[in-house]
């Protein structure tokens, strides 16, 4: 079982939890009727994983791979009953985000490191070759990757730093599950390389046709979680901004100017702080979650600490899964604890 001493906290449970929302077909919702989308479905999905869940994981990259569209991508947003024999209703006409379709490199190579399945990495390299070269249609000259696409593969003409800054992660293990199957994966490496020197050195190509997103926390440590910089870089860049996002005893906000701590990002920040060598403040800050893990197993998606009030009122399967994945990286759990915390690698294999 998976028990923390120290500090209390049931992770069984929370495995436990994003399974009572997964259906039959291998679908994980966000909540009980409610949405899924690519990418959190692959968060929650390196959960079950952590958990040791290996037949419900390998149940919800089988559900990507039997809804991949035949030009290799997902729609951004599905509407589906708990039920899966119930009337299913329409997806989303929501366009397509590109680090959502991209996610699926992170969690099937996740899914290898944990368990050594190269029969499934196998059986899923397809579907992540597909589904990365559908993601680097939209890469630019100057390296960046366009956010999104509408319904007819238009793109929209700006880009994000942590839709990229995942998008290169996801990038780093295709090409990772490439070399490990002998497949070729030179255009993903020249991709991969302009799309890090674009993140790293070229901020003006980002938030070009909006207010600058600087003010979110996953602005300010997704590119650590994406392998970017080195752990001395890491740490002066999260005690850059230490002050605005984080509040002691309660966790990580997610906008530096909104009174609120969410819980997944918290999680993904205490994996920053691994990736920074930082172990005792990832462990300090992995101690605020326990205070927001409900009965169930599941955990508030975030906490206005203004008002001293739960907002909102869900507990979403990917916050969940976000906290086994920070459990990991700092204890350990698995062979795949690494995969936020390593400086990026792709390109020197």
């Amino acid at each position: 079982m998976l028990k923390l001493a120290s500090p209390p906290l049931d992770l069984t449970l929370t495995a436990h939890y994003i399974k009572s929302l997964q259906r039959s077909d291998g679908a994980i919702l966000w909540n009980t009727n409610d949405k899924l989308d690519p990418w959190d479905h692959v968060e929650a999905a390196m959960g079950l994983t952590v958990a040791g869940h290996h037949r419900e994981a390998k149940s919800a990259y089988l559900w990507l791979a039997n809804n991949q569209l035949d030009d290799g991508s997902w729609h951004a947003t599905y509407f589906l009953p708990a039920n899966p024999s119930a009337h299913q209703q329409a997806q989303a006409h929501s366009g397509k985000e590109t680090n959502f379709i991209a996610y699926v490199a992170t969690g099937v190579w996740h899914y290898f490191l944990a368990t050594n399945d190269r029969d499934f990495l196998t059986q899923l390299f397809p579907v992540i070759q597909k589904a990365l070269n559908f993601v680097l249609r939209f890469q630019t000259p100057f390296g960046e990757i366009c956010w999104a696409v509408d319904k007819n593969n238009n793109p929209e003409p700006d880009a994000l730093v942590t839709a990229c800054s995942s998008i290169a992660r996801s990038l780093e293990c295709g090409i990772l599950a490439a070399q490990a199957l002998g497949q070729d994966c030179a255009p993903w490496q020249t991709a991969w390389q302009a799309l890090t020197t674009a993140l790293t050195t070229k901020p003006e190509r980002f938030d070009r046709t909006w207010p600058s997103k600087q003010r979110f926390a996953m602005d300010w440590y997704y590119p650590i979680l994406a392998g970017l910089y080195t752990p001395q870089d890491a740490q002066a860049i999260l005690a850059r901004r230490w002050q605005e996002f984080v509040e002691p005893k309660l966790g990580c906000r997610c906008v530096s100017d909104e009174p609120w701590v969410t819980m997944a990002e918290t999680s993904e920040l205490v994996m920053a702080l691994v990736a920074a060598n930082d172990l005792q403040t990832a462990k300090t800050l992995f101690a605020t979650l326990p205070q927001w893990q409900q009965a169930d197993g599941g955990f508030i998606t975030g906490y206005v600490f203004k008002d001293d009030l739960i907002w909102p009122d869900d507990k979403t399967s990917w916050t969940a899964g976000a906290v086994l994945l920070a459990a990991d990286a700092i204890f350990k759990l698995t062979p795949a604890a690494h995969i936020f915390t390593q400086v990026g690698s792709a390109h020197t294999r």
